[in-house]
């Protein structure tokens, strides 16, 4: 569990399109076996420390003539930024997936000191 002491709350959300292989024949539509994707995401202003994340899958658009594998998740979290992280395996056929994310943690408020 992450506590706020007195600091302000910040919370950031948006949303990462991970990527669209179908238009370019890309491997998370063509190929099989293990593949991962992975997208950084920047914050519009840093948190104090790393917050709290989490993220979901806001629109997947899958072949329906396999196996529907999905795998999403976060990593590599800072004060400015994450990564999201997507993961399928086998003969699943993804042509594209948009990641829908939410942030919240301590940030500085105007009325902060430096002691």
């Amino acid at each position: 569990m992450q506590r706020f002491s007195h600091s302000a709350v910040g919370v950031a959300r948006g949303a990462t399109m991970m990527f669209s292989a179908f238009e370019t024949d890309g491997e998370m539509w063509t190929g099989e076996g293990p593949r991962v994707e992975r997208r950084r995401v920047d914050f519009a202003a840093p948190f104090i420390a790393a917050p709290v994340v989490h993220v979901s899958i806001g629109m997947w658009d899958i072949g329906g003539d396999s196996n529907q594998r999905a795998d999403i998740s976060f990593d590599r979290i800072t004060e400015d930024g994450f990564e999201i992280v997507f993961r399928t395996w086998g003969d699943t056929r993804v042509a594209r997936i948009r990641a829908e994310w939410l942030a919240i943690g301590a940030v500085r408020h105007e009325d902060d000191f430096d002691v």
